[in-house]
């Protein structure tokens, strides 16, 4: 193929122009939309696992099968190895999932260790595998004092670093300890109405991926990447 005059620095046969065709699902999705939670907090009465929970069963009554991981006795990253049985429930549940919930306490105006040490536990790749690029991800936060935004904000930024696709909606709930009751169940509020348009969001985007992932993650710098290393190859096998 002929170079392309305006676009000197472009391989003409990697160079795909986006169409709707191409947006078309690829296959049938017959299971229900799978999504994974995670919550930042080991505490036995946890306002972001209650949250969590809360979040789960809009959810569910959705359609979508829920997941939510435990983070009790995940070891902290780099400390064992990968084989260790909690690493390797949480690294499933990441390939397993569509779409994805993080919610996390503010601590110290920061999400906190236990959602982090989560995060770091997900790789990039997984051998020809990524677990985090392509799933949706909807993200919460808990607040002890007045309403922030510090918590949300980070793990978007984390979601954008694993190329997962983070919907436009958030949850941020202050003084989470008036907002929740003896059980666990959040009271009736303007944040409770937030949380069920998150998830709401969350579904419908995850509806409008599926399918569809492999093509909208599919980036030139890559498909270049690959055929020099296919280049490579042939060269070290004359």
């Amino acid at each position: 193929m002929s170079k392309i005059d305006s676009l000197p620095n472009i391989r003409p046969e990697l160079f795909e122009v986006p169409t709707e065709a191409k947006l078309a699902p690829g296959g049938e999705m017959t299971h229900p939309p799978r999504i994974l939670m995670l919550y930042g907090s080991l505490r036995e009465r946890s306002f972001s696992r209650f949250l969590t929970f809360e979040a789960a069963r809009i959810l569910e009554h959705f359609g979508a099968e829920v997941r939510i991981f435990d983070p009790m006795e995940l070891p902290m990253v780099g400390s064992v190895p990968e084989t260790h049985p909690k690493v390797v429930e949480l690294r499933d549940l990441c390939l397993w999932s569509e779409g994805q919930v993080w919610c996390s306490p503010e601590r110290h105006g920061a999400i906190t260790g236990v959602m982090k040490n989560q995060i770091d536990w997900i790789p990039l790749e997984q051998g020809a595998l990524r677990p985090s690029q392509g799933r949706t991800l909807a993200v919460m936060q808990v607040c002890g004092g007045s309403q922030s935004f510090n918590v949300v904000n980070t793990l978007r930024l984390l979601g954008r670093w694993m190329r997962m696709f983070t919907i436009p909606n958030q949850s941020s709930v202050p003084m989470a300890y008036k907002e929740f009751d003896d059980e666990g169940r959040m009271r009736p509020s303007a944040y409770y109405d937030r949380v069920v348009d998150v998830m709401e969001e969350l579904f419908k985007f995850t509806l409008l991926m599926r399918g569809r992932t492999d093509y909208l993650t599919d980036r030139y710098s890559e498909r270049n990447e690959r055929a020099l290393k296919a280049i490579d190859r042939q060269i070290d096998k004359l």
